[in-house]
């Protein structure tokens, strides 16, 4: 039995939550991949997995044996990547992740020039809503908007984006301009968030103190493009952050209003896991980075200045 390669479908079924996953994901045999796992417990003398028909639970056994068998293949890893002169060069693959419509506007257009200047290097880019555990998920780069709770991670300020609310100039041309987040209350919004959950909206109110307001919502979308294409076509009040609404203010089909009440503006980091060493290729990415993305924001904050 190859221990090292038992070790690594072992982490790729639990990983995937199952046989099958697991055997599209290394392109190998369901029979092989069950075959590799009963030889490694086997071999181990306990019980690793308990498999239905349903789903795979790993016992406590297993998750123990996950836990050192991850550390055991990064290691593994991580001296490959040293031997192959990862560490030296600016080579191998990158995995990124970014907030999903963020990325695709200004970390993507900064991803494709970047590989053009660096052959060796192959990305893997994450637009997803959601903060992501870069260990967790061995990601190398996270690019965050808001306050970083996690002091494990090197950060990297880019700038910052404002939390503003829009409405279209029609939609003000028919409805009272909200001068103050109390005003609201006569207005119908647009609003993003979870089907079910209130809406309210934080303001910074003249006090200096946050204050969280109920928004009375005709439409709740799950989708913030979709939120911003309704609010355009005059829908209702919507709150975005500035990237997110900076093209239509700057085209005038989106109105700032309430920005004497904006919260403090969420910070923009290039954030990666503390290690021993860093490698050139997220060296090299995080060198070409910062000045783009640095001149995006400044660019964004030109087009929301009201």
């Amino acid at each position: 039995m190859d221990r090292l390669d038992a070790m690594r479908v072992f982490i790729s079924v639990v990983d995937s939550n199952g046989f099958s996953a697991a055997s599209r994901i290394l392109s190998m045999p369901l029979p092989t991949v069950s075959r590799k796992i009963a030889e490694l417990e086997s071999h181990l003398g306990t019980q690793l997995l308990i498999r239905s028909t349903r789903k795979v639970t790993v016992t406590d056994s297993g998750r123990r044996y996950y836990q050192e068998v991850r550390q055991i293949l990064d290691y593994i890893g991580e001296a490959e990547r040293k031997v192959t002169g990862e560490y030296q060069l600016p080579r191998g693959r990158l995995t990124i992740t970014a907030p999903t419509l963020f990325g695709r506007l200004h970390v993507l257009p900064i991803v494709n020039d970047f590989m053009k200047l660096h052959c060796d290097i192959n990305i893997q880019l994450f637009l997803v809503n959601h903060v992501v555990d870069l260990l967790e998920e061995h990601i190398d780069l996270g690019i965050r908007i808001g306050t970083l709770s996690d002091s494990s991670m090197i950060a990297f300020e880019a700038g910052s984006v404002r939390q503003i609310v829009c409405a279209s100039p029609g939609y003000l041309s028919q409805h009272d301009r909200p001068l103050s987040p109390n005003d609201l209350a006569g207005h119908q919004c647009v609003t993003f968030s979870k089907f079910g959950a209130p809406a309210e909206w934080a303001f910074k109110m003249p006090s200096r103190k946050i204050q969280r307001f109920p928004v009375p919502t005709r439409l709740t979308l799950n989708s913030i493009q979709g939120a911003v294409d309704s609010a355009v076509r005059d829908g209702g009040p919507v709150q975005l952050y500035s990237y997110q609404a900076a093209p239509h203010v700057a085209e005038g089909t989106l109105e700032i209003v309430l920005d004497g009440y904006e919260i403090e503006s969420p910070p923009v980091n290039i954030v990666y896991p503390q290690g021993r060493l860093v490698p050139q290729k997220l060296r090299a990415f995080v060198e070409f980075a910062m000045p783009r993305l640095r001149e995006c924001l400044a660019l964004i904050e030109t087009q929301c200045s009201v």
